[in-house]
């Protein structure tokens, strides 16, 4: 089994019989609820959590997790983050990619200048972000980049087997 793919968080308790707020990471948030079972990290393992119940409770999400039935054993599962088998997620066509294939690529550009690694996404109003970050400073004095992952302006190649992302920029930005 691949490493889980984190899909949210449990938030804070809301009321006394063991349910908890999620915060989604999901686009639409409430499919978080169609991944099934969730898993949550244990010491160094991950374990299944089913959903007993969940509902909209003003602009945000409440669960009951099967097994838990008072307020004090939901407090012990604040800020745990909520994965599912990376299997779960539909196959994408070979010019689509999930964040998840995007974060640990190298980044060069055009001649060949390698500028970092991606260590996150980023979701702006206009086009998603690559943070890219190098190990050290590099000669433009450059530790970290924010570059829009524009396809075809910017992104000139996404090559997931050899962890490389291609892109027309200039390393002094």
């Amino acid at each position: 089994m691949s490493e889980p793919v984190v899909v949210g968080q449990l938030g804070a308790v809301y009321g006394i019989k063991g349910w908890l707020k999620v915060n989604s990471f999901t686009d639409h948030p409430e499919g978080i609820f169609d991944y099934k079972p969730w898993l949550m990290k244990t010491g160094n393992s991950w374990r299944e959590v089913q959903v007993a119940a969940w509902k909209r409770h003003g602009k945000g999400l409440i669960c009951k997790l099967e097994h838990i039935e008072q307020r004090e054993e939901a407090q012990l599962l604040t800020g745990n983050d909520i994965a599912v088998s990376a299997e779960l997620f539909a196959p994408l066509p070979d010019d689509e990619f999930y964040w998840r294939d995007l974060i640990g690529c190298q980044v060069q550009n055009l001649q060949g200048y390698h500028l970092g690694q991606v260590s996150q996404l980023m979701e702006t109003g206009s086009n998603d972000v690559l943070v890219v970050k190098a190990n050290a400073k590099d000669a433009f004095g450059q530790r970290e980049r924010l570059i829009p992952f524009v396809e075809d302006q910017v992104i000139k190649s996404v090559d997931i087997a050899k962890r490389i992302i291609e892109i027309d920029w200039d390393p002094s930005f």
